[in-house]
């Protein structure tokens, strides 16, 4: 889950534009919106959300080889810290996640289930978001994993993140733990719908509706006023009539156990955890690097910060995950 809010460092929209943070403007035009972005600020933004790392250090880059190396199963464990270098922020990168930036906070599920206005206000927002959201294209690190998928060393690769971006990279041995961005679920039949053909639903139903952004989240929400909502119009489930969800695992949500069960297994069959990008403050990832202990696996851990687990490693590197992953030759 993501969010991008620097609109001062934005040039200024024209008239019957609605400006967006680094440069990207939506219009209507016929009944849909036109994205429009700059160059200039869609570069900046990939560097807006990665946390400063020391220079990479040539006996740390020898380490990480040996581990896998001696790995002839390891199973990646990867979190928002991997996409930072795609212009997704995270939430708790020191000075540039979302909680050091700013004081939103992630939807909570109960308030979702509940809420009518709740979910008009949330897609009204994930609505105007989308477009950008969905843009975001896979890093060096993501493409590195699917290498090492190809060539046999990756046993499983688990994401916490909901972008598409592994999806993207074309990796299949995959798990997306909290769910994905890119399907939509509707709560009362289960129906699962791709989430650009609810984009085009948006569209016919709310052709001269705007508004005013002012930041973009990292699972590509945006935050506008209650007002500015009011007048958004919800589809519901073709099939049903029920709400529609993303297909992810909100805030006070729990994973699927089936899905918990079939990761755990991944674990017990692999000789190796690496973990990617993430500071394992989730217990719903964090339980996982438990398991590799208990299962006395060797743990290594690239991230740029702190987590959770350093204790348990024997190998901590702080780097971008997307300048350290290509170096290594999974052979």
């Amino acid at each position: 889950m993501h969010h991008l809010a620097w609109p001062s460092r934005c040039p200024k929209s024209s008239c019957g534009r609605m400006r967006m943070s680094c440069g990207l403007t939506f219009r209507s035009g016929k009944g849909h919106w036109i994205p429009n972005l700059s160059r200039q600020c869609s570069h900046g933004s990939v560097e807006l959300f990665v946390p400063p790392s020391p220079p990479l250090d040539p006996e740390k880059v020898k380490e990480l080889q040996r581990f896998i190396t001696l790995s002839k199963r390891v199973l990646v464990m990867t979190g928002a810290g991997i996409s930072t270098e795609s212009g997704i922020p995270d939430y708790r990168s020191e000075k540039v996640g979302l909680y050091a930036r700013t004081d939103r906070r992630p939807i909570q599920h109960s308030d979702f289930v509940r809420s009518a206005p709740i979910r008009q206000r949330y897609w009204a927002r994930n609505f105007v978001g989308w477009p950008q959201f969905s843009s975001h294209q896979p890093n060096p690190a993501h493409w590195a994993l699917n290498k090492w998928e190809k060539l046999g060393k990756l046993h499983w690769l688990v994401t916490q993140n909901v972008d598409a971006l592994h999806t993207k990279a074309g990796s299949q041995r995959l798990t997306e733990l909290h769910g994905c961005m890119h399907r939509v679920l509707c709560l009362d039949c289960g129906e699962q719908t791709p989430r650009g053909l609810l984009q085009e639903r948006f569209k016919a139903l709310n052709p001269h509706w705007s508004a005013e952004v002012h930041g973009l989240a990292p699972d590509g929400d945006v935050f506008l006023s209650e007002e500015q909502v009011q007048s958004f119009q919800v589809p519901a489930c073709i099939r049903c009539g029920g709400p529609l969800k993303p297909d992810v695992v909100f805030f006070g949500d729990t994973v699927n156990p089936d899905k918990v069960d079939f990761v755990h297994r991944r674990v017990k069959e692999a000789d190796a955890l690496l973990v990617v990008g993430s500071s394992l403050q989730v217990y719903s990832g964090y339980r996982f690097v438990l398991t590799a202990r208990d299962k006395k696996l060797p743990i290594a851990i690239l991230n740029i910060g702190p987590t959770r687990s350093d204790d348990l490693a024997c190998l901590k590197l702080n780097a971008r995950c997307g300048q350290l992953l290509p170096l290594i030759d999974p052979h």
